[in-house]
């Protein structure tokens, strides 16, 4: 009888067991391992008590999966498509980054690094939404703390926007039943703890746990929900890779602390394009957006000065006018510099070779600086020719007119490659003002030069560039 008993009640009680788990992408293992299998990286086990409830509840409610109704196969021209349902908030550059505004039922990861700015940004989105109810989850500062930071912010008399100070998922998910929001926002994902899991919050197995409960939420109730996620050291999203695959949309929010600007990057995003970005100036009401943001990128000079272009870019579907700084001195030590900001080291040491190499300017033995204004990050190749200009007019200590806008690819043998959209940037250098602008001759084709009045210079090689400019 006893004996009976006791099996029952080991029965019924959870199992525990030590399981190791990769911080980078959470790849499990009952053992611990010096390299992981999965992504090869080394001494990223880490080791986690992992109890399993043998009842544990697969769905966000008191429900099971078993009451619903088993998908079926379905030919592809037989299904039928409906537009995603989105929300427009009243932050255009939000929207832009998402696509086209909030998707229902959509799940939306946020990183950046700390006292960057990104619960200011979702504070003000649920501070902001007319007609839409959100919940903010903290679980990070108080509910005084968020109310002081929401009459900084702006005037919330008619938000319909409710507080949470909550880290379990179980008395989130009730509150939820409750309030029935229509936007969800969780201040971080790392602060969340589920009981399913017994681990400490933040851990690798806590982290993917939380989220599926949120995802599964989501899906089924069509209510967005913004995670924010601390990021580590190296600039990646703290927590397993397996994190990101598991959401809609990754947002970076990225700046300086001590510049004013910030960036807000679109890296993944089911919805929409993911080369979008979006442009904020912090003010200490918050952040604003920066609606045209060549004029800021553009510094205010009285005069020109060498080493200085400016050249015309796109992000995603947006045009920009970026200002492209180079400084080349001679080396006071015996290996000359390279340093780039905001630009692929490698890539302009690359256009470095071509100078050298294609037309004879002797850079091996000076020291090369290049900088993009406003804190930018490119990757358009189109600054190829404003990169290697800006180069060589520091270099020859001769500035290039602030009237000229440059565009275009160079290649290994100094040719000026095509590229895409080209009508835009021409429009956008038409419009702030500027008066030349040097383009591939490749991109000739079924452009009508007499619909601007810009001044298009048609090239195919760097020496055409250099002639018309150094002579």
């Amino acid at each position: 009888m006893l004996a009976t008993r006791n099996w029952q009640l080991r029965k019924t009680m959870a199992k525990s067991k030590i399981s190791y788990f990769c911080q980078n992408c959470g790849y499990e293992s009952a053992k611990w391992l010096g390299k992981c299998p999965s992504c090869n990286q080394w001494n990223t086990f880490v080791e986690e008590l992992v109890v399993k409830e043998p009842n544990k509840l697969p769905d966000w409610r008191s429900g099971t999966d078993a009451l619903k109704k088993a998908n079926k196969a379905a030919v592809i021209h037989e299904i039928a498509y409906r537009e995603e349902l989105r929300i427009k908030s009243p932050d255009k550059e939000l929207n832009r980054v998402l696509g086209g505004g909030i998707v229902a039922g959509s799940l939306v990861l946020i990183g950046g690094e700390p006292g960057i700015g990104k619960s200011t940004l979702m504070l003000q989105l649920a501070l902001n939404m007319p007609g839409v109810k959100t919940l903010y989850i903290s679980g990070e500062e108080s509910e005084q703390q968020l109310k002081m930071r929401a009459e900084r912010l702006s005037q919330f008399s008619q938000a319909n926007c409710y507080i949470l100070t909550e880290t379990s998922t179980t008395h989130i998910f009730k509150q939820l039943e409750l309030v029935e929001p229509n936007l969800v926002i969780i201040d971080s994902i790392q602060t969340l703890h589920s009981a399913h899991i017994d681990s400490t919050p933040g851990s690798v197995s806590q982290v993917r746990e939380c989220t599926a409960e949120l995802l599964r939420y989501a899906k089924e109730t069509d209510t967005p929900v913004f995670i924010i996620g601390h990021i580590t050291k190296d600039g990646a999203i703290a927590g397993p890779k397996v994190l990101e695959h598991m959401v809609d949309t990754v947002l970076q929010f990225e700046g300086d602390r001590h510049h004013m600007y910030r960036i807000l990057r679109a890296i993944k995003n089911r919805f929409g394009s993911s080369s979008e970005l979006g442009i904020y100036e912090m003010h200490q009401t918050g952040l604003r957006e920066v609606s045209n943001p060549s004029e800021i990128l553009l510094s205010q000079r009285e005069s020109p000065l060498s080493g200085i272009t400016i050249a015309a870019m796109l992000e995603g579907i947006r045009p920009m006018l970026i200002e492209v700084q180079a400084l080349v001195s001679n080396s006071a030590y015996g290996t000359p510099q390279r340093s780039s900001t905001g630009f692929d080291t490698k890539r302009m040491n690359m256009l470095l070779a071509v100078l050298e190499k294609r037309f004879g300017f002797r850079l091996s033995t000076q020291d090369v600086f290049l900088n993009i204004a406003g804190g930018l990050r490119v990757e358009d190749p189109a600054i190829d020719l404003a990169v290697i200009v800006a180069i060589i007019s520091s270099q020859q200590d001769i500035a290039v007119p602030t009237h000229i806008a440059f565009a275009g690819e160079v290649g290994l043998s100094g040719e000026i490659r095509a590229i895409n959209r080209v009508e835009q940037r021409i429009a956008e250098a038409e419009k702030l003002g500027f008066e030349q602008i040097y383009l591939s001759k490749y991109n000739r084709k079924g452009i009508t030069t007499t619909q601007y009045t810009i001044e298009i210079k048609w090239i195919t090689k760097v020496e055409e560039v250099f002639e018309a400019l150094f002579g």
